[in-house]
């Protein structure tokens, strides 16, 4: 059987680490999640492999467990702060709405396929600062709260403006931004009605459903 927790400490020290994620809360919380509880019990030999992970729960699919690197890449460049209140945009299964419970201070995991948005509920059930809400990915949280951060799990075409709109003055957003597998985690600062975006690195994950390319009206 395998050691999943030396597996875990094996991506962190071979994955992380050698591809720049210094941040050490990032790899203190990565170490601590047991992945392997968040794919289905055949896909949990790949929990830590290098890549994205196929969720076979999912009633609309394909959906993936996007790979850890990229994830933790991309909330090192989030500049993620204790005080932090983060929108997770396609939590899937929550493994990544786990990890951020330990990095900030409260989470909301936003997940529109049915049968993952079931399994979010069991995988994060007993974790205070995390709340699951099943709706459209693309429309963002049903209510008028507004977050620090959003983070978007999967490659999109672009960010639409309904999840602008949800994000504080000051606030940020991080997503992959490309209509092929080789795209650009990208970083948008938010200030007032406006918005600036920097590409911080190359990705490639697996793309997220319901994102079109919309129509921008959004001001830069």
């Amino acid at each position: 059987m395998l050691n999943f927790a030396q597996a875990r400490t094996n991506m962190v020290d071979s994955q992380l680490r050698p591809n720049g994620v210094t941040d050490g809360r990032i790899l203190d919380a990565m170490q601590s999640v047991m992945r392997e509880n968040f794919v289905g019990r055949a896909q949990q030999s790949l929990a830590y492999m290098d890549g994205d992970v196929a969720l076979n729960e999912a009633i609309v699919g394909p959906r993936f467990l996007i790979e850890p690197m990229a994830f933790a890449r991309m909330l090192q460049v989030a500049e993620l702060d204790p005080s932090d209140r983060v929108l997770d945009v396609g939590a899937a299964s929550g493994y990544g709405a786990a990890v951020l419970s330990k990095l900030v201070s409260h989470v909301i995991a936003l997940e529109q396929d049915a049968g993952l948005a079931t399994l979010a509920r069991q995988n994060l059930a007993g974790l205070a600062n995390v709340g699951i809400v099943e709706g459209s990915l693309a429309q963002g949280s049903p209510s008028s709260e507004l977050f620090d951060l959003i983070v978007i799990e999967g490659r999109i075409d672009e960010v639409p403006n309904e999840l602008f709109s949800q994000v504080k003055d000051g606030g940020r957003v991080v997503a992959a931004i490309g209509t092929r597998d080789n795209a650009k985690c990208c970083v948008y600062s938010i200030s007032g009605h406006t918005h600036t975006k920097r590409a911080a690195f190359d990705i490639s994950v697996a793309a997220l459903p319901s994102f079109g390319k919309p129509k921008t009206t959004f001001a830069f």
